[in-house]
């Protein structure tokens, strides 16, 4: 029976555990906090999953919430004018409906799961020092810890990463109390509100410790009126700096939100982080080397909603590569072509995210403005998000972009 360890209890980590461990191999799993440490802290990301990465915990009978969590039908899009009106509002129906599950709760539940199903669980935050030892006890090491001494381990692609410096600070609140969006009545959607030159709101439903509830996630341009949140440490405030932010900028949106209250003393979360592609290649001081999982092999910027997403399909993809090498040595070369493998389909949510720090071009800003009077339009912009390959055929070149809108128009 092959021995894995992995590093890192999230999204990534604890599916391709528990991915593995239904296959049969010994699986020992590093957590930095136990259970309940998870599932009464802070809250750790605003995780929107669509139907693609659903699916993958749909195949390994993970998917312990799909009946109570909100079921996401649509995405929204709406862009603020000066003048904070909305000049653009639209919702593209998704062909899968998205969901979010506070990964307090999912990454609670899952490491049950797995100490349940008899995984070997060891709680203690990992060093290099450590993994130094365990590569000469394990026949493959992963590390899906995003932060801290290991990720150092894995060097910047320069290649592959433009931003050397983060592209948006981020402030997240869960509340309870949103009122319905008017005019969709009963319809939940992942809203995203543009403030051109300022920054993003994006707001979409979730299940949390407390039931239903909803997220609230600015985005700010570093150095702008958004990008106030740093030192912040008190909930309260940090929701009370949210609303003000909201009547500024998205009023329709604060509209909703009058009655907002935090779900809870641990339901905000501030931050900001450079997004990285890195060497996928860990090389520790003995000699032994460390395979690189989701975030720590590469880390997008939240404003496209990719994060949980790339995560389930990184840990589906090394399950298979894992899988299908059987017993041969998880050398150098295949801890590299599994990279790929992965990046074959990470790269173009990786390329989109990117494209979105900028301000987007002209024709991009066509796309966006003839999705309000062209649902197909609307239709497919929505459903890149579960299927970020398809901008590749009409979102990054004008010329492509033209012609998409003269099909779509002609149709209508």
């Amino acid at each position: 029976m092959r021995k894995i360890l992995i590093v890192g209890a999230g999204q990534s980590g604890l599916q391709l555990a528990l991915g593995l461990q239904s296959r049969g191999y010994e699986v020992t799993l590093m957590s930095n906090r136990t259970a309940d440490e998870i599932r009464s802290g802070r809250v750790l990301s605003t995780q929107v999953m669509f139907d693609t990465a659903l699916q993958h915990e749909r195949d390994l009978q993970l998917n312990f919430w799909e009946s109570h969590a909100p079921r996401m039908e649509g995405v929204g899009v709406s862009v603020a004018g000066p003048d904070a009106s909305r000049t653009v509002d639209w919702v593209g129906t998704l062909r899968g409906y998205a969901q979010s599950v506070d990964q307090r709760v999912k990454m609670a539940g899952w490491l049950d799961t797995f100490a349940g199903r008899g995984g070997q669980l060891v709680i203690h935050g990992a060093a290099v020092s450590d993994l130094d030892h365990f590569s000469r006890t394990y026949d493959l090491v992963l590390v899906s810890a995003g932060k801290g001494e290991l990720v150092r381990m894995f060097g910047r692609d320069t290649a592959r990463s433009p931003y050397d410096a983060p592209q948006r600070a981020l402030a997240v609140s869960y509340v309870h109390g949103l009122e319905p969006r008017p005019g969709h009545p009963g319809s939940d959607a992942l809203h995203c509100d543009l403030v051109p030159g300022v920054g993003e709101l994006f707001v979409m439903p979730t299940l949390t410790t407390s039931g239903r509830a909803d997220i609230l996630l600015w985005e700010g341009i570093p150095g702008g009126p958004l990008d106030v949140f740093r030192g912040v440490k008190d909930p309260v405030e940090h929701l009370s700096l949210t609303l003000e932010l909201m009547k500024r900028f998205t009023p329709w949106e604060y509209a909703r939100a009058t009655k907002a209250e935090l779900t809870d003393a641990g339901g905000t979360l501030a931050g900001r982080y450079a997004p990285t592609v890195r060497d996928p290649v860990g090389r520790l001081p003995g000699g032994g080397l460390v395979l690189g999982v989701a975030d720590v092999a590469v880390a997008n910027d939240p404003i496209t909603a990719q994060g949980a997403n790339a995560a389930a399909k990184c840990a589906a993809s090394y399950l298979d590569s894992i899988v299908e090498h059987g017993d041969r040595p998880f050398d150098e070369a295949w801890m590299r072509a599994a990279f790929d493998r992965h990046w074959e389909q990470a790269r173009h949510a990786t390329r989109w995210t990117n494209a979105m720090l900028n301000p987007p071009p002209d024709h991009v800003l066509g796309l966006i403005g003839a999705a309000q009077r062209l649902q197909p339009v609307a239709d497919r912009l929505a459903n890149g998000f579960d299927d970020p390959s398809d901008f590749e055929h009409f979102f990054y070149d004008p010329q492509k972009s033209a012609a998409y809108l003269a099909e779509a128009a002609a149709g209508a």
